[in-house]
């Protein structure tokens, strides 16, 4: 007799291995920007007096180009741990901004150990994919989705680490996070601007950027920013609601 418990499964694997091809496809023309940026974060590592073996573990662990840069520069101006450690928690706090929003998405799909595991490959550029496309395509299952997006990046990412731990001093200087990081960013963003209420809260958000990170300490100024950006959306939601009620009526 025919086993029908792995008939029914057969197309249940099918369409998780679809929806990871999926997320991959659809992150895929975002993901050269990190390439530059892996390479200057694994020379940095090197840099800072580490070798081949920190290199991965750390871009394995952090899971985040900035905070990894920031520790270790901090490490080879012979800061304290705490003080390294304290850093990257700062930079890398906008993922506790990305978790409030991303959570509904993939909670009702996932189980309570499950959630653990998807957090940390919350990083910036599968969550705006996910949010972006994935969650609202019926063809794909969510969660496979957000990992699938997210295992291409992780690769590219720790090959172009490793790339960069070897080859050292000979990443070109101008490889700067000044160059790679406003490209990945603006390639995120660009595409999820398809209302006005969205470019509102974009210019917002890069005005209060501009005036609060230059003076606030400890990457501050880009979560006031965040918070500019969050409270104007909310502001004009809100009349959008209240407009729409009034219409109503």
């Amino acid at each position: 007799m025919p086993d029908r418990t792995a008939a029914h499964a057969a197309p249940g694997r099918a369409r998780t291995v679809r929806s990871m091809l999926a997320g991959a496809k659809d992150v895929s023309p975002i993901i050269l920007g990190i390439v530059p940026f892996g390479l200057v974060a694994g020379a940095a590592v090197v840099e800072a007096g580490f070798g081949l073996i920190e290199a991965v573990g750390m871009s394995l662990l952090v899971n985040a180009g900035a905070s990894q840069i920031a520790a270790t520069a901090l490490f080879a101006e012979g800061a304290p741990l705490w003080i390294a450690i304290g850093t990257a928690l700062v930079i890398n706090a906008r993922m506790l901004i990305y978790a409030a929003s991303f959570a509904p998405v993939v909670v009702p799909h996932t189980s309570r150990r499950g959630r653990v595991l998807l957090g940390h490959p919350l990083v910036d550029q599968s969550y705006a994919v996910t949010m972006t496309r994935g969650r609202f395509r019926t063809d794909v299952d969510v969660v496979p989705y957000y990992v699938g997006s997210w295992l291409i990046l992780a690769s590219l990412w720790q090959v172009s680490n490793i790339v960069g731990a070897l080859a050292g001093s000979f990443v070109p200087p101008e490889w700067s996070l000044d160059f790679t990081v406003p490209l990945v960013f603006l390639a995120m963003l660009v595409p999820a601007l398809k209302r006005r209420t969205d470019v509102e809260v974009a210019l917002v958000t890069a005005f209060a950027a501009a005036l609060l990170v230059p003076t606030l300490p400890m990457q501050t100024g880009l979560l006031a920013a965040i918070a500019a950006g969050m409270g104007w959306g909310a502001l004009r939601h809100h009349e959008a609601g209240a407009e729409a009620v009034a219409g109503r009526e």
